[in-house]
């Protein structure tokens, strides 16, 4: 049995969920963006600074991370340097367990 496989978007620090709903070949793979919300936004410590404030703890997040249907699909491709993109630019990075991080310090 084949593992499942989940796609990262990087986005400078934020990381975004996708799902692979489908492996073209070695090289190509269809992902699908994945639902996410925040589980212990309450417990994150803001403090005065940066733009608006600081988050002291925002490492500590914790997300529940469900498959959407309703998704935007994208098809992503891995390059001779092994890097993961979409035709747009966007990097992914390819494991077996979905991982949402939100910045707030950015």
């Amino acid at each position: 049995m084949t593992e499942k496989l989940y796609a990262m978007r990087r986005g400078y620090t934020d990381v975004d969920p996708f799902e692979v709903i489908r492996v073209v070949n070695e090289k190509t793979m269809v992902v699908r963006e994945m639902k996410t919300e925040i589980l212990n936004f309450a417990d994150l410590k803001f403090i005065p600074g940066g733009f608006s404030a600081h988050c002291a703890n925002q490492h500590a997040q914790r997300w529940d991370i469900q498959s959407d249907p309703d998704g935007t699909e994208h098809t992503i491709r891995k390059h001779k340097n092994g890097s993961w993109r979409s035709p747009s630019g966007m990097h992914f990075t390819i494991d077996t367990e979905p991982y949402k991080f939100y910045d707030y310090n950015f």
